[in-house]
């Protein structure tokens, strides 16, 4: 048997609220099935389990606050009995009784036509496989199906664009409203799921607040910056995008971000954490994207392995991350493993922008607003599409020159963009 615990959000998180339970005692789950949500200042946290088995028990009820660390489930592996079940329950003591007169047995009434009951019906969605029949029954994700609840969408119309052509929170939200059955009554079971509350901005304000300022007090930060010429990269990003349709076409952050990670794979030394006074290399690059969230809020879920993706895959990740971030779809292992944060201004953003390392990682790289300035181009002063690249990394796990060789690569790996 094995527990599972509250996972740790962010360096920011101490506790969360558990609003809803995806399985009950008996479930099979396999690893990386959803099986809760959490309520924390970044919003609904869909949370993730790591191990196969089936649910034993749920030690903490819907609505309850734990605190990280204490056991949510536990669980058993497959063909392993639950503690709860492998007692038998001991047989009640013989009584020893007199004879009783038994009164005489009635006459067997005459059956009488049964009355008709209302059976709650569930939304479409909500049906089993059975009962929705062969071919009518799409697969939903969770996120997804909350959604369509509250826009009064049935996904079971809905074409998914997701694995094995899964229903995505995506495919809901680009799907007009459509009318559906009023809601049954309080108690007849088929209440609708209540909506998810948002973050709390203040909330959310003062845990920034806390963990930048542990952040800042205990790692000894040092700062690097460079500017990078992206007149090649945007000339190939304008050459790409021209024969594309406004979906498939790439932005500059993507660009960006693919060379963040390429030269990540080039210098691993800042692609990790520091933990119990040692640096431990992440196990992939998973780079935190900072995203801002609407109502003033921030938050940096992780692309996995975004030094494997293609600019394409990349830019469908980007996109989908943003989607989510914003909505509150978010999964536990997009908050607990980056192992790197990119917060890129944007067009609308500062020139620069010099970050503060989110721990337990090691560095925060930032971009600026890309814009025109005067450069110097073989001998000769030139109005070029310029970019200021900073790293903020942790002394402890690295030095200037290992910083330095960062910046550089990702300099050089913008100036080769048909490679990226």
């Amino acid at each position: 048997m094995s527990d599972f615990v509250m996972p740790s959000l962010g360096a920011d998180m101490e506790s969360a609220k558990v609003t809803e339970w995806l399985v009950k005692p008996g479930s099979v789950v396999k690893k990386g099935d959803v099986i809760a949500v959490v309520e924390t200042h970044k919003g609904a946290i869909e949370v993730e389990i790591f191990k196969a088995g089936v649910i034993s028990e749920i030690c903490v009820k819907e609505g309850e606050v734990a605190p990280v660390g204490a056991v949510l489930a536990r669980l058993t592996a497959a063909g392993e009995m639950s503690p709860r079940l492998e007692q038998p329950p001991a047989p009640a003591a013989a009584v020893p009784t007199a004879p009783v007169a038994r009164p005489p047995e009635p006459k067997p009434a005459v059956p009488s036509p049964p009355a008709a009951v209302a059976r709650p019906t569930a939304p479409p969605w909500e049906a089993t496989a059975a009962e929705a029949g062969p071919g009518k029954r799409s697969k939903v994700t969770p996120a997804a199906r909350r959604r369509a609840a509250e826009r009064g969408v049935d996904p079971s119309t809905l074409a998914g664009t997701g694995i094995d052509g899964s229903v995505t929170l995506a495919d809901v939200e680009a799907a007009p409203p459509t009318l559906v059955a009023a809601p049954a009554a309080v108690g007849t079971g088929t209440e609708p799921r209540k909506p998810r509350l948002g973050f709390d901005p203040t909330e959310m304000r003062k845990a920034i607040a806390s963990a930048m300022s542990r952040s800042k007090r205990e790692i000894p930060h040092y700062y690097l910056a460079t500017t990078v010429d992206l007149g090649r990269s945007l000339a190939w990003l304008a050459q790409f995008n021209e024969t594309r349709t406004p979906g498939e076409r790439l932005l500059p952050a993507v660009l960006l971000l693919r060379a963040a990670a390429l030269a990540l794979r080039e210098v691993p030394q800042l692609n990790g954490f520091w933990v119990e006074g040692a640096f431990r290399p992440g196990e992939g690059i998973h780079v935190g994207w900072a995203i801002s969230l609407r109502g003033e809020g921030l938050i940096a879920p992780a692309i996995h392995d975004a030094d494997q993706k293609t600019l394409p895959a990349l830019m469908i990740a980007l996109r989908d991350l943003v989607g989510r971030a914003r909505s509150g779809g978010l999964r536990s292992s997009e908050l607990t493993d980056p192992t790197v944060t990119v917060t890129s201004l944007g067009e609308r953003g500062a020139d620069s922008v010099i970050g503060v390392i989110y721990p337990p990682q090691v560095a925060i790289i930032g971009f600026g607003r890309i814009g025109d300035r005067p450069w110097v181009v073989d001998g000769r002063v030139e109005k070029r599409p310029l970019v200021s690249v900073s790293l903020a990394a942790d002394h402890r796990a690295s030095d200037g020159h290992v910083g330095g060789l960062l910046l550089s690569a990702i300099d050089r790996l913008l100036q080769e963009p048909d490679k990226l």
